[in-house]
């Protein structure tokens, strides 16, 4: 099933940084995923990007900061060893539960099913239970992106990304 981007704009209570928007490879390294990635997962709908979807061939998708940070939770989730298609599973989960912020909230996973702890006492019990698990923190997820995003001019003077950042760069140097 492909997500709409309504459900995943319930995410989030409002955008953490001003509204600006990140051209596939600047969103892809932002999020620390490849470009052959972000294109699949908006091409089946895992991530879409908010701000401008593709619409034919030469057309660019312009993600937001919030798109940004899904990629990299899907990536965090990936980069633990969690199935995409749990992955998908858990995506579809938090765009339907209906909290608007999800910076507070944990994930838990035992390395095959994803688990959602809304407090610090849920964390406690799951690990009391003797289980193993790693926990990923969406506030953790949205300093980590920040911090990405404020090292990219940096990048983009070594090494311009696409066409668009070069102009900027020409422009403004």
């Amino acid at each position: 099933m492909v997500a709409g981007r309504a459900e995943q704009d319930a995410l989030f209570d409002e955008e953490p940084l001003p509204a600006m928007g990140f051209r596939g490879p600047v969103a892809a390294t932002a999020a620390g995923v490849s470009y052959r990635q972000l294109d699949y997962w908006a091409r089946t709908g895992l991530v879409l990007p908010e701000l401008h979807a593709a619409t034919g061939s030469g057309s660019q998708r312009l993600y937001s900061f919030r798109d940004v940070v899904l990629l990299r939770l899907v990536k965090r989730l990936l980069d633990t060893g969690i199935s995409l298609q749990q992955i998908r599973v858990a995506m579809d989960y938090l765009r339907t539960r209906g909290v608007r912020d999800l910076t507070s909230l944990t994930l838990l996973s035992d390395g095959t099913s994803v688990f959602e702890a809304a407090d610090d006492d849920e964390v406690l019990d799951i690990v009391k239970g003797g289980q193993g698990v790693f926990a990923i923190t969406l506030g953790g997820i949205v300093r980590d992106v920040e911090g990405s995003i404020a090292e990219l001019p940096a990048i983009l003077e070594a090494q311009p990304l696409d066409e668009l950042a070069a102009r900027r760069l020409r422009r403004a140097g």
